[in-house]
């Protein structure tokens, strides 16, 4: 699966990573007055991204994931002035997906390969990573104040091949816009469709509950337990179930002290365990997600 990931990363299209086209700029302001309203989104701490060299922010992942993307890239594209090159890391498959790969790159987005984030790390780009993914992206919403990346280490390999700082970055708030009960690995052969795209898990969200629970209390007694069932499923393959914010909830994002890569790592050409490197960034992240 991995193979697949880098080659389709290699040959998707991108535009100019971590420079905003003007239509991007203007489909931000289009729908900046909704965010605001619904989100809020402030950025704390911005200041420590460095202007004249690359970091790795590093962040956590909530509330299915829709909400953090959409409140950065909204907060920072907000900021007076021009802000540093930033750029986040989408599905590879995405970039081939006509509509989503336009906006895409308009943003300035690359796909999510260690390739394509060496490139733009290279190039003076700084680039934003959640190393939890689905798994911390789908934790139940008492976990809300948890950072959780599953042990997951790829972006300290990546911020010790690039020698580039890494930015703890905390955001909190995003779990509340759509409340999740629960992370199951059962729902995905439910819908089928996720399943066949290699969703591994998706979460028990509010939304997906309430609608399951009006489909099997309308249609079952109606027409039968099989249309009921193929409703569900047909429900379970549906994203605005599981990806659509739901509740408004301020949202924060803030940016602890950069971490020198000496500090994690000790010299470029270590190749000792990173655990305890892990778990310095997770703990910062952790308090940063914790506070207020």
């Amino acid at each position: 699966m991995s193979g697949i990931v880098e080659r389709l990363g290699a040959r998707a299209r991108l535009g100019d990573p971590g420079r905003p086209t003007a239509l991007a700029r203007r489909f931000a302001w289009l729908v900046r007055p909704l965010v605001a309203a619904f989100f809020g989104p402030r950025l704390e701490g911005f200041e420590r991204l460095p202007r004249d060299r690359a970091c790795l922010l590093v962040a956590n992942h909530s509330g299915s994931g829709a909400s953090d993307v959409v409140c950065f890239v909204h907060a920072v594209l907000g900021q007076p002035g021009e802000p540093p090159r930033l750029t986040g890391m989408a599905h590879p498959a995405a970039f081939f997906v006509p509509l989503v790969a336009l906006y895409l790159r308009a943003f300035g987005a690359i796909p999510s390969t260690y390739a394509a984030a060496e490139r733009a790390l290279g190039s003076g780009c700084s680039v934003l990573v959640f190393p939890g993914g689905d798994h911390e992206a789908f934790r139940p919403i008492w976990q809300a104040k948890r950072v959780d990346w599953n042990g997951r280490q790829g972006f300290l390999r990546l911020a010790r091949r690039a020698w580039v700082p890494i930015i703890p970055v905390g955001i909190r708030g995003t779990h509340y816009t759509l409340p999740i009960l629960w992370r199951s690995r059962v729902l995905p052969w439910l819908g089928i469709l996720p399943r066949a795209f290699g969703i591994k898990r998706l979460p028990v969200t509010i939304t997906w509950l309430a609608g399951a629970a009006a489909i099997l209390a309308l249609l079952a007694p109606t027409h039968g337990a099989l249309v009921a069932v193929a409703a569900l499923a047909a429900w379970t393959a549906c994203p605005l179930a599981f990806f659509i914010p739901v509740l408004p909830w301020r949202v924060r994002i803030s940016f602890g002290e950069r971490i020198e890569p000496g500090t994690l790592f000790g010299t470029r050409e270590s190749t000792a365990p990173l655990d305890a490197s892990y778990e310095v960034v997770r703990e910062r992240v952790e308090a940063l997600v914790r506070q207020g």
